[in-house]
């Protein structure tokens, strides 16, 4: 007889205490409260996710084989901080899938359904104005960025893009935190970007997609 499935009363799978714990660190990680270079121990989070520490340690595993803690025998385990490097490899792979998406979707004719679908998503991003929205601004960063790539229809090229949204969301956090201006700064530029996809404008696209880009690489690597 197969194990039985526990279910909530919704009829949906129940999630695990280490799904919940490794959820729980993951969060923290990407949204900055666990900054770069932060020692956290299986009993903290056990006591904030209130499970016993065994699930936390299948937790901890989990996120060091992703490259988000380095593990400390008996000590705990340390958030890896972002690199220089690391911003700089992330940074080139989407500006390179990014702008070929842009003559895709321009050479399809879905440049004007595309960039209204980027406006739709902007218009929601000006309603994230405080300090506690960060997480979901930068949400809301990504998903302008992968309605482009996604409406290209590159299907190798949609799953490599979302294989990088923990590092963007990361990184777009983290950009934020560190520079006040920057929220004012991504919410122009998105609205250029909308603008020049909708008007068919490939060239213009991939020079203010350069421009963008580097504004966040600057404010993550302080220059």
């Amino acid at each position: 007889m197969s194990a039985r499935t526990e279910t909530r009363p919704d009829g949906q799978p129940r999630e695990s205490a280490g799904d919940r714990a490794y959820a729980f660190v993951k969060d923290q990680i990407v949204s900055g409260v666990y900054a770069g270079g932060t020692l956290i121990s299986e009993g903290e989070v056990s006591s904030a996710v209130r499970i016993s520490r065994t699930p936390v340690r299948e937790a901890f595993l989990r996120l060091a084989a992703e490259g988000l803690l380095r593990l400390y025998p008996k000590r705990g385990a340390l958030v890896v901080p972002v690199s220089t490097a690391e911003v700089h490899d992330v940074l080139d792979a989407r500006l390179l899938i990014e702008r070929h998406a842009v003559e895709m979707v321009i050479c399809a004719g879905r440049h004007r359904e595309v960039g209204a679908a980027m406006r739709a998503i902007l218009d929601r991003q000006h309603q994230m104005a405080g300090p506690m929205d960060a997480q979901r601004f930068t949400e809301l960063d990504r998903q302008f960025h992968s309605t482009l790539v996604e409406a290209a229809g590159n299907v190798l090229l949609v799953g490599f893009y979302a294989t990088l949204r923990d590092r963007q969301l990361r990184m777009g956090t983290a950009a934020l935190l560190r520079d006040p201006d920057r929220r004012a700064a991504i919410l122009a530029e998105h609205a250029a970007l909308a603008d020049l996809i909708e008007a068919g404008n490939a060239d213009g696209v991939a020079g203010a997609l350069a421009e963008h880009l580097a504004g966040t690489r600057a404010a993550v690597t302080n220059g």
